[in-house]
Parts: structure tokens; C-alpha cells; sequence
């Protein structure tokens, strides 16, 4: 695996459990095996333990132990609640990511939208008294927006 992809996956990584998890509770070398399923073939299983470790301490899974044919028993990991909500930050973060360096690729798609997860995006409900104004705002990142607000108050 190259360093690249190993830096990439670090941040990454903990949101792809989740994932797993998502899909169906499961023991450590279950995960290992699901990952590697779906393509991730050069992890390795001590940076997975390590990474269950960090979401129990974060309380993002449940956990059981359930008895094993071999050996110890299993601690088996459940995404709770608080996990699920994780999971949704990361893919919400994870598509606004992907989309905005997929934009910078050479031929890659453009982007609609400039807010980043969590940016407020409420309208303006700015109710304050303004004589006659107009306000200009451009954004000239990769997209040019301009919002025209014009707020007029009769005495």
C-alpha cells in the first residue's frame, strides 16, 4: 500500500468501521474480513483492535461477549445510536469531500454547491431596518454566486 493511501485511510478508516458495523454487528477479525471483502486488503488487524478500541471508548458501538468455540470470548460490536449519528456526519462529510476534489481533477465534475457539512445555510432572515440598500455577495471560489437582498422599511 502506498504512503498516500495509508495516510488517506487513517482518516478515513474509523467512518468505513462504522460502515461495516452498519451493515451487521461483528467480532474484530470479522471486520478485518469484511474489509478486506470490499477491497481493503493491506489493513491490518492491529489497526483494526486499535480502532474498536477508540469507537468503544468514544461510545459509538456496543459491546458483548458472546462465547467462543476457540478460545476467549468474542467481544462482538453493535453500532448504537450515537454511532449511527457518527456514521451520517462522516458520509455527509464524505460527499462533500470527494465532490469538491473530484471538481479540481482535470475533466472532473462541477460543483453546485460551495457550503461545507454543518455551514449554517438558513436563509437570510435579517429583519433590521435598512433605507433603500442593496447587498452584494460574491463568492468567486469555483463557483460565482450573488445573493441581492434588498430590504426597504417605509416611515
Amino acid at each position: 500500500m502506498s504512503k498516500q493511501m495509508t495516510e488517506m485511510l487513517k482518516g478515513a478508516l474509523e467512518g468505513i468501521v462504522l460502515a461495516i458495523l452498519a451493515e451487521q454487528p461483528a467480532y474484530g477479525y470479522e471486520i478485518t474480513a469484511r474489509l478486506r471483502d470490499h477491497g481493503f486488503t493491506d489493513i491490518a488487524e492491529g489497526t483494526i483492535y486499535a480502532l474498536l478500541v477508540r469507537v468503544e471508548q468514544k461510545k459509538l458501538v456496543d459491546v458483548e461477549k458472546v462465547p467462543s468455540e476457540k478460545g476467549p470470548p468474542r467481544k462482538v460490536f453493535t453500532l448504537n445510536a450515537d454511532g449511527r449519528r457518527d456514521l451520517e456526519d462522516f458520509w455527509t462529510t464524505w460527499t462533500f469531500l470527494s465532490q469538491h476534489i473530484e471538481s479540481l481533477r482535470p475533466g472532473g465534475s462541477d460543483i453546485s454547491a460551495d457550503t461545507a457539512p454543518g455551514a449554517d445555510t438558513a436563509p437570510n432572515t435579517n429583519t433590521a431596518p435598512a433605507a433603500n440598500t442593496t447587498t452584494t455577495n460574491t463568492n468567486t471560489n469555483t463557483n460565482t454566486t450573488t445573493n441581492t437582498n434588498t430590504n426597504t422599511e417605509e416611515n
